[in-house]
């Protein structure tokens, strides 16, 4: 018996630039916790691996990523929330830095 492999599509982003380095990090925030405003000098794509997150790029509308859902934060764009959803459990995610040279990971940005 063959089994089948099934595959989901989550995303599809342009992105904009060479692709020298991938940086993969496991995060998990906890009940309650927020993120402060920040940005990514490279773009960042990722996955919600449990949990929930309120989510909010300047300039566009808040929205719930729960578990499963991908999400993207495009290079430069300032990240006014990435915030755990659940004042009970923490939540995780997988982010995958998509680098052309050594960019940091994040910049934290003045309230």
């Amino acid at each position: 018996m063959v089994q089948q492999i099934t595959r989901k599509d989550l995303m599809n982003v342009q992105i904009d630039q060479q692709v020298l380095n991938v940086a993969v990090q496991q995060i998990t925030l906890a009940a309650g916790q927020t993120a402060p405003k920040h940005l990514h000098p490279c773009p960042v794509v990722g996955y919600i691996a449990s949990g929930s997150i309120l989510f909010q790029i300047e300039g566009e509308e808040i929205v719930i990523l729960h578990e499963g859902d991908a999400f993207y934060e495009p290079k430069n764009k300032t990240i006014l929330h990435f915030d755990n959803a659940s004042k009970e459990t923490p939540v995780t995610f997988i982010a995958f830095y998509l680098k052309e040279k050594d960019e940091e990971n994040i910049r934290i940005l003045e309230e």
